[in-house]
């Protein structure tokens, strides 16, 4: 197959309730590749609240000619990356090329016949999935509300954001949480890279008491010297790798000893072709991996994995919830666990519809 053809477009995702920090929206660039074979291949970038625009100029300016006329086919992610190395190995330009990697993956699984769980390779037909939520923000009795429904949809695991100036204040929603999941229920904490390391440690002494499965972020994201000396005085484990970017970012970490859990975005780290390598990295040295939020493909890739954990499945902020897609995807959370049925390829049909970015 060859390339014929690249579209792309750039819609805005209005959230049913901010998150915190006023993250009211999440923009998506849904990407279109043609070939000579009249299959069609999608893929998609998503940036929560900045970076459309930039990573829309990308695909059309730097991503498109570097493509047209070539093989369609995946195998092309190492090629199309250093095509863009003047404009740096990182941050949006893993964004750009995820929305092609995503595309030509979804193309070849098409042009073989097959699901795209199929074509990678199903290990399992359901993954345990998590509720999750992004709620610092929210009163008790919100937050009490939601996990509630949560548990009335068949979630045993759950995760709530953490980082409250008074750390009371996160002892009493944490101790409020694991009380309405049960002894028997899994609980993690997010505090989103909220903390010191003096911090976290005072933190993580006051809500060791609840069981925790994981803390998920508990400094900022890059620097590994902190979470060294934070692993030295807790031993929670640490969930990370929503803003880790590199197989070569996720490698130090886990050889350091602070990355128990590892958080892959598939997006962020540039596509499914990296995802599946930083996955394979992570399984040679023990390492589980739970991918970061977009469940409708991050929960197919989990149903192929060596290590999986479990999938977050982000409270009424999936595509499907956002009002996305044209049909359902096939991939269902239903009692606490993923499953998927796509159809050929990886199933999602964005919407014609969708609000275009103003």
């Amino acid at each position: 197959m060859r390339v014929t053809g690249v579209r792309a477009r750039a819609h805005r995702l209005p959230l049913h309730r901010a998150w915190d920090g006023g993250v009211d929206r999440n923009d998506i660039v849904v990407v279109e590749v043609d070939t000579d074979t009249g299959i069609t291949g999608t893929g998609f970038s998503w940036t929560p609240f900045i970076g459309a625009r930039a990573v829309l100029a990308l695909v059309e300016d730097d991503l498109r000619p570097a493509l047209m006329g070539g093989p369609a086919h995946p195998t092309r992610w190492d090629d199309l990356l250093w095509h863009l190395r003047e404009a740096g190995t990182g941050g949006l330009t893993l964004m750009a090329l995820a929305a092609i990697d995503i595309a030509l993956w979804d193309l070849t699984a098409k042009a073989a016949g097959l699901p795209l769980v199929d074509l990678l390779g199903r290990r399992r037909d359901r993954v345990p999935a998590y509720a999750s939520g992004v709620n610092l923000d929210y009163p008790l009795s919100d937050l009490s509300d939601q996990v509630k429904g949560w548990s009335a949809a068949g979630h045993r695991a759950a995760k709530i954001k953490v980082g409250s100036p008074d750390p009371a204040r996160d002892v009493e929603r944490v101790r409020t949480v694991r009380d309405l999941l049960g002894a028997d229920g899994t609980l993690m904490i997010d505090a989103n890279q909220r903390w010191d390391v003096p911090g976290a440690a005072r933190a993580l002494d006051a809500l060791t008491a609840f069981d925790l499965h994981f803390v998920e972020e508990p400094l900022p994201a890059g620097d590994l010297a902190a979470h060294t000396r934070l692993r030295t005085r807790t031993d929670v484990p640490f969930a990370l790798g929503e803003n880790l970017r590199t197989i070569e970012e996720f490698e130090r970490f886990i050889d350091a000893g602070v990355c128990d859990i590892a958080q892959p975005n598939v997006v962020r780290v540039g596509g499914i072709t990296p995802f599946l390598r930083i996955a394979e990295t992570a399984a040679r040295r023990g390492v589980p991996v739970a991918p970061h939020l977009l469940p409708e493909l991050s929960g197919q890739l989990a149903l192929c994995l060596s290590r999986p954990a479990m999938v977050e499945d982000i409270d009424r902020a999936s595509f499907a919830a956002l009002g996305a897609l044209a049909a359902p995807s096939g991939v269902r959370v239903e009692r606490g666990a993923l499953s998927a049925d796509t159809g050929l390829g990886h199933g999602l049909v964005f919407a014609d519809t969708l609000t275009p970015l103003p």
